[in-house]
């Protein structure tokens, strides 16, 4: 039977969508991020359908967008129901422990027995019901613990586009004591890790409650944290704008798994029982569309084909597309650029921008 969903005033998210995603070129730029389009052509952006999942538990107003300042207007276009006290600006683009830590003291201010979620905002997860309870578990488990917790996805193949978490093999409890991260792998170490049996991916999605997390910081991060603590005083006031835009800048660029992850003594990890793609190329998105009778993956457009099949086909609503002799490409067309790409090669996406830019002007990145 499933277990009953509570939304419970004590519980927050902070939702990642400052990210470029260049790898989904030329879909996703820098004015316009992925997390701002339908990339499943379901008639919702990743973004809306990431809030609307959380929502399920977390009361909407408790949900925090993090988010660079060039995005502030296509967060409050697409969803319209947050206030401006949601969405947390970055000035600069410092990666994530940062806008993590800033964050967590802002509504540590507001509500001193808050637990939170921290996830990106443009992953696909299949079974929202199954995501809930396994948020709620981990959230009653960090109410009663000392905990910094992640979510780890148990791997179908040997992937090495993402970091694993290894927990301790000993453990028998649902929730593991994480023993280490490790870094991207190369294939066999990938190989290696899934044999073993108790590795498991990083997809990114941390859990703890703002005490947990800001004691972390304190102890792994002792100046990063003395920069945001100097504006406890300044934080859901008028001044936070001017504290911020003065400081933040001078934070160092590092990640939270580099900045207290790694570092922590108190971490754990819960199998994830929801399917997840971290959509973070054509080739994923490949991966989870539905297929037409030659394995052609198509959003938007009307299609032709011969001898073409393995195709991730994209364009704008209803375009009609001929392709005749391709097999597994990446074929994106959009108003400026048409990219025609191996998905073999998707990977090489990022460098093909930066040419791009270089040659033909900043604009189209």
């Amino acid at each position: 039977m499933a277990k009953k969903i509570n939304r419970n005033k004590n519980y927050y998210a902070i939702l990642m969508a400052g990210g470029v995603g260049s790898r989904f070129w030329p879909v996703s730029t820098q004015e316009f991020p992925k997390q701002f389009h339908d990339m499943l052509g379901t008639g919702d952006t990743l973004i809306q359908k990431t809030f609307h999942r959380l929502a399920t538990l977390i009361p909407k107003e408790n949900i925090f967008i993090l988010t660079n300042e060039r995005y502030n207007d296509l967060v409050f276009e697409q969803l319209p129901e947050v206030t401006k006290r949601q969405v947390v600006l970055e000035p600069a683009m410092r990666n994530t422990a940062p806008c993590i830590l800033y964050a967590s003291l802002k509504i540590q201010k507001e509500n001193k027995d808050a637990v939170m979620l921290v996830a990106p905002s443009d992953h696909w997860i299949e079974d929202e019901l199954a995501f809930a309870e396994n948020v709620q578990q981990a959230f009653n488990f960090c109410e009663n613990n000392n905990a910094l917790m992640t979510l780890g996805i148990t791997p179908t193949f040997p992937n090495t586009g993402y970091g694993y978490i290894e927990y301790k093999k000993e453990s028998t409890d649902a929730i593991k004591a994480v023993s280490q991260f490790r870094e991207k792998p190369n294939y066999e170490t990938a190989k290696s890790f899934i044999s073993q049996g108790n590795f498991l991916w990083n997809a990114g999605i941390f859990m703890w409650s703002a005490k947990t997390v800001i004691e972390a910081f304190k102890n792994s991060q002792p100046k990063l944290f003395s920069l945001f603590e100097k504006g406890i005083a300044a934080y859901n006031t008028a001044f936070e704008d001017d504290f911020i835009r003065d400081n933040y800048g001078n934070a160092e660029n590092i990640s939270v798994d580099y900045a207290i992850m790694e570092k922590s003594k108190n971490v754990f990890v819960l199998p994830a029982s929801f399917d997840w793609n971290d959509l973070g190329t054509w080739g994923s998105l490949y991966d989870k569309l539905d297929k037409d009778s030659n394995d052609n993956a198509i959003v938007n457009s009307q299609i032709l084909a011969e001898d073409a099949s393995g195709n991730m086909i994209r364009t704008k609503a209803n375009k009609v597309v001929v392709i005749d002799g391709l097999q597994n490409y990446i074929i994106v067309d959009k108003e400026d650029v048409l990219l025609i790409f191996p998905k073999a090669k998707e990977q090489d996406i990022k460098k093909v921008l930066q040419k791009v830019k270089d040659q033909f002007g900043e604009h189209l990145g």
